[in-house]
Order: C-alpha cells, then sequence, then structure tokens
C-alpha cells in the first residue's frame, strides 16, 4: 500500500482527465456519476462537523443525487460556518489531496484510502439508497485496486483524481442556476449568507474560485504540457 509505482505517461494522465470531462459534460453519464460527488460534498460537511466539535447524527444520499448531512451543535459561529461551507469545497480539495499522492507515486495508497475513508463513511449512513451508493462506490474501486493490473490501476486513480477536480465545478454552476430560478432556497450558499451576512453570491464565488483554482493547478503540477509539445517538435 505505501509502495511508490512509476509515474504513468502523460498520455494516460491527460487521456484519464479527457474521459472525466466527458463524465461530468454528457448528461446521462452526470445523473450518475454525480453520486459519487454527492457522497464526497456530505462527507465534508461531516468531516468539518467533527472537527469543529458538533455531534453528527447521520448521513443520508437521495437518486436525485441531493442529500443531507444532520449534526448537533451552536447553529452560529464559525463552527457552523465552516461546516456549511464545507461541502461544495470538499470535492474539489480531495481531488487535490489525491493530485497529491499520484504525484508522488502513491497510486495504490490513494486507491485504498479511498476504499477506507468510505467504509468509514458507511457507519454515518441512515438510508438504504446511501448504503448501497457508497457500498457500490467503495466497491467499485476496491476491485480495480485489488483485481487490475497496474496500468489500469494508474489509469483509473488519474480518471478518478480528474473527476472529483472536474466535477467540483459543475455543481457550483448548477447551484446558481437553481438559485436564480427560485429553486434552492435552503441551499449552502444561502445558508452562510443567513450566517455571515455575506451575499449568497459570494459564497457560490468563492466555490467556483476554488475549483476552478485547484483545476489549474493540478493541471499545471499533473500535466508537463510545455514539455510534452516541445517533445513533439522535436
Amino acid at each position: 500500500m505505501i509502495s511508490v509505482q512509476p509515474t504513468p505517461a502523460t498520455a494516460v494522465v491527460a487521456g484519464a482527465g479527457i474521459v472525466a470531462l466527458l463524465a461530468v459534460l454528457i448528461r446521462s453519464v452526470w445523473v450518475v456519476a454525480r453520486n459519487v460527488v454527492t457522497i464526497a460534498h456530505e462527507g465534508g460537511h461531516a468531516l468539518v462537523a467533527l472537527l469543529v466539535g458538533r455531534r453528527l447524527r447521520g448521513i443520508q444520499l437521495h437518486s436525485d443525487t441531493s442529500g443531507v448531512t444532520l449534526s448537533r451543535g451552536r447553529p452560529h459561529g464559525p463552527g457552523m460556518v465552516a461546516t456549511a461551507a464545507a461541502g461544495y469545497l470538499a470535492p474539489p480539495l480531495l481531488g487535490l489531496a489525491c493530485a497529491t499522492l499520484l504525484a508522488f507515486g502513491h497510486i495504490t495508497a490513494m486507491l485504498w484510502l479511498t476504499v477506507i475513508v468510505l467504509m468509514a463513511m458507511l457507519i454515518l449512513i441512515r438510508n438504504a439508497y446511501g448504503v448501497v451508493s457508497v457500498l457500490a462506490t467503495a466497491g467499485l474501486v476496491f476491485a480495480v485496486s485489488w483485481f487490475t493490473s497496474a496500468q489500469v490501476q494508474a489509469a483509473f486513480a488519474y480518471g478518478f483524481m480528474w473527476f472529483l477536480v472536474l466535477a467540483g465545478i459543475r455543481p457550483v454552476w448548477e447551484l446558481q442556476r437553481s438559485r436564480i430560478r427560485g429553486r434552492a432556497p435552503d441551499s449552502d450558499a444561502d445558508q452562510l449568507a443567513k450566517l455571515t451576512g455575506l451575499p449568497a453570491f459570494l459564497w457560490v464565488l468563492v466555490f467556483g474560485i476554488v475549483g476552478i483554482g485547484v483545476l489549474v493547478a493540478t493541471s499545471v503540477w499533473l500535466l508537463p504540457l510545455t514539455s510534452w509539445f516541445a517533445h513533439r517538435s522535436v
């Protein structure tokens, strides 16, 4: 698990990114893959709630890819603000954490840590669909890490990482579109607006800036495009 694997070719890294991008852009794929984003989103709420001393009551994941994390504690203050803000920030930041492991060659470790985190999260799930969703995701990652070759593991790990990074952006756009249409009066951004007095759109902007920033940073880090184009031109 802690062994270091060789970094795959740039074409593999880029190809995994293209596949992840298609999963985000193609609606029929996105409506299924978005469940992974919901798991990360609610997991972010839950993790920060624990870190700031709130008591978790449980997590529910629904078939429409919505979710809710219930916790007990002070209804106001920095802890509640951090908990509310964590959801939309979690997918891209988790993607960045995965990118860090991959950059240092810990491909198998990344996959196994993903399984461990999902199984720990399973303890907090309070509805049947949520249990199935988390188990299916953990089962897929486990199967790839246990039964496939190193090359397949690398391609999957990079694809999973790119998906978290890219999929952290689309929900922010969907959130603002829903807010404009009046369909999300109790969104995380609106709750943060009530907690802090700052406009909800400002929080949407923060979510978007973080997501785009992580995408740019990860791309520059893992895709040495300048050297790749230089090599192609020789």
